[in-house]
């Protein structure tokens, strides 16, 4: 599957958007505020964000818990109905843009749209291709009991199952050769 630049971004980016939300109820909100929301933004390079509001930060984390749902659809056809709302919602109008240094690129949010907009717009349609393409499984939740992150596996073969497998890959890993062992021993 060819992954243009702006979509690989815009992945990048709703994946962090979605592993934004606290886990738990005790777990701190990764968009606990509005400067939050503006270190997102500046994180993300994202071009055409005017002044942050409560009302944006509020919108965002509409968006990021139906981003969210996406991740967890159950099948293509549930996430294609939940990234045409998505898109619908955010009023997409294509067009072709060359800023900032890169090459033309389609950037979905109308001129002037909120970040709110602009992230469901973008980011919908990089989703959009992964169910175009019949990719829908390679969006996807951590494996790991404790960790539910979203990532969205690009491997060749489609067999990512941790969000990070330095870190929850190889914690499973580890704890899988320790019990062997410690069954072996007896």
């Amino acid at each position: 599957m060819l992954i243009t630049h702006d979509t690989r971004c815009a992945l990048d980016t709703v994946v962090d958007l979605v592993n934004t939300a606290p886990e738990d109820d005790a777990a701190p909100d990764g968009l606990a505020d509005v400067a939050g929301l503006a270190d997102f933004v500046r994180k993300h390079d994202m071009s055409d964000v005017g002044l942050l509001s409560e009302f944006d930060l509020s919108a965002v984390r509409r968006i990021r818990g139906r981003f969210a749902g996406i991740f967890s659809a159950p099948d293509s056809r549930t996430a294609a109905g939940m990234i045409n709302e998505l898109v619908a919602a955010a009023g997409t109008t294509p067009r072709l843009t060359d800023h900032d240094g890169y090459d033309w690129h389609v950037h979905y949010f109308a001129p002037g749209a909120s970040v709110a907009d602009h992230l469901a717009a973008d980011c919908g349609m990089a989703l959009a291709f992964f169910v175009v393409a019949g990719e829908q499984e390679r969006l996807r939740r951590c494996e790991a009991p404790d960790c539910r992150r979203a990532f969205v596996d690009l491997s060749r073969n489609r067999s990512r199952r941790y969000c990070d497998s330095r870190t929850c890959g190889n914690r499973l890993h580890v704890a899988a050769y320790r019990a062997r062992r410690k069954e072996a021993a007896g």
